[in-house]
């Protein structure tokens, strides 16, 4: 390890690290396309696209339109956001009040605490809310920065998502399918 690398504090380096095995991970991956978004041999189709213009929420609720987005985000760098929204979808569902409390502190510990590795993106104030809760978990205990969380993604990642050549190929893809469809059975006549 170089001089200047051995210098910085323990918990500087081990970021690093993680940071450098994500970003590997990452270039590993090849570039966003349809067949992350392919369930079985089934695809969407061009009304449940158009579908997930109408509202953030019917995005969410789509098998397809959730797919499509999360990977949109992994291609931002900004998963995290989707899925500390979900882990707090998962945590409010939990009845055991032993599952609460450890549940509690992991996401806490994944996204919210300082050293966290998929840290989400909140305020200060909602951050020490959070904290605070975390000293008698409920079932709310992230309602304040899962909603936080869920605006930034309903009016930043949304539109930007809306606006990309990530949608705008799907669009064309379940247009170019739905061609193929429709013009499937006047070629069986021909024959």
């Amino acid at each position: 390890m170089c001089k200047g690398l051995s210098s910085l504090p323990t918990c500087c380096l081990e970021r690093a690290k993680e940071l450098k095995a994500r970003l590997g991970s990452i270039l590993l991956k090849p570039n966003w396309n349809l067949s992350c978004c392919k369930i079985g041999k089934n695809k969407p189709t061009m009304e449940e696209c158009l579908r997930w213009k109408e509202s953030f929420e019917k995005l969410l609720s789509s098998k397809y339109g959730l797919c499509a987005f999360t990977s949109f985000l992994v291609s931002e760098f900004s998963e995290e956001n989707i899925a500390f929204y979900f882990a707090c979808e998962d945590y409010r569902s939990t009845k055991s009040h032993d599952k609460l409390s450890a549940k509690a502190h992991k996401i806490y510990d994944e996204f919210i605490g300082s050293d966290a590795p998929r840290e989400v993106n909140i305020d200060h104030e909602t951050r020490d809310i959070t904290k605070a809760n975390m000293l008698t978990p409920s079932p709310t205990s992230f309602d304040q920065a899962q909603h936080k969380v869920y605006l930034l993604m309903a009016k930043d990642c949304y539109p930007r998502f809306l606006r990309s050549p990530n949608y705008r190929d799907l669009l064309c893809q379940s247009k170019s399918s739905a061609k193929a469809t429709a013009n499937q059975p006047q070629q069986d006549k021909k024959a």
